[in-house]
């Protein structure tokens, strides 16, 4: 199999899938990505069947697993671009910005350019990513839709720590979202998985899901929406909004999890998520650094509208 790729990512084939050409069906899953693209993924031993090579015309059956190695494409590539960004905190180890809606945070197939990597290999000159890396610096990660606080290390070593203060559960990460229904204050524990049949989401699943972990306190509520703050203990993939979801108060404006006629109604045209606050160790200098990052327009208008 090729080194030359960026991430890979594994699947099952779901029921609805059953006789759809292995081309096709990676096309209809990622459908960002186009089907000739998927073509020279398979003919470049790139997507493997239960762990074999197989041709583009296979056509998969229920269960079994497919593991896609995403090449770098030549149109993706690690230029730096005058982005502006909204920085919060900086020092030489490590940046923090407000990221706007709507932002990218790393390069990759179907989003090439106009990330905030690319805004921050031309903000910050010292950083040089290795052959391969379209991550550099980056530490953890922001939906394209959710806005807030993004943190980067700007060093090998503040990166390594970073990770390791991520996965040590040792950064304290406050979202304020609103919602759709009131989710009562308490704790959220219920583990996220792959959605068995929408393979795009996320969901609860108690039998073979991951330990996620949340608290939730509601600050303002109306007849229909409330205002909350979440503490996202652990970091799993859309957790805050599986978990809104599971406790039948989906995140307004939520294109995947949210409710289309809610959204609709409220005019929210991006999920209303916003990751508000955040409490660290630095890694380097061991100070304590406290960060809140302002509430982007559309955001401050509806929180203004319905809860003053």
């Amino acid at each position: 199999m090729s080194e030359n790729f960026d991430y890979t990512h594994e699947i099952t084939v779901s029921q609805d899938e059953i006789g759809l050409r292995l081309d096709k069906l990676l096309a209809l899953r990622f459908a960002h990505l186009s089907r000739t693209y998927f073509q020279y993924l398979i003919e470049n031993g790139c997507v493997l069947v239960n762990g074999s090579i197989v041709k583009k015309r296979e056509k998969p059956q229920i269960g079994d697993e497919i593991e896609v190695c995403f090449l770098l494409t030549p149109e993706i590539s690690l230029e730096p671009e005058n982005i502006p960004l909204d920085i919060l905190y900086e020092d030489d180890y490590l940046l923090a910005i407000n990221k706007p809606p709507g932002m990218v945070v790393h390069p990759a197939p179907g989003h090439p350019k106009g990330t905030f990597v690319n805004a921050l290999l031309f903000h910050c000159k010292t950083l040089h990513p290795e052959q391969g890396d379209l991550r550099p610096g980056i530490v953890h990660r922001l939906d394209k839709d959710t806005s807030g606080i993004l943190l980067a290390a700007k060093t090998a070593e503040a990166h390594q720590k970073l990770v390791s203060l991520f996965s040590e559960r040792k950064i304290q990460k406050h979202y304020l979202a609103i919602t759709v229904g009131n989710p009562a204050e308490g704790w959220i524990e219920a583990p996220i998985g792959r959605h068995l049949i929408h393979r795009k989401e996320m969901c609860v699943n108690f039998e073979k899901g991951k330990e996620a972990k949340s608290y939730c306190t509601p600050l303002a509520t109306n007849e229909k929406l409330a205002l909350v703050d979440v503490q996202l203990i652990t970091g799993r993939t859309h957790q805050i909004r599986v978990h809104l979801k599971f406790r039948n108060a989906p995140v307004l404006g939520d294109p995947l999890y949210g409710a289309i006629s809610s959204n609709q109604h409220y005019q929210a045209k991006r999920q209303m998520l916003h990751a508000h606050r955040i409490r660290f160790e630095h890694p380097i200098t061991q100070q304590t650094i406290e960060l809140t990052a302002p509430l982007p327009a559309d955001f401050e208008t509806l929180k203004v509208k319905f809860f003053g």
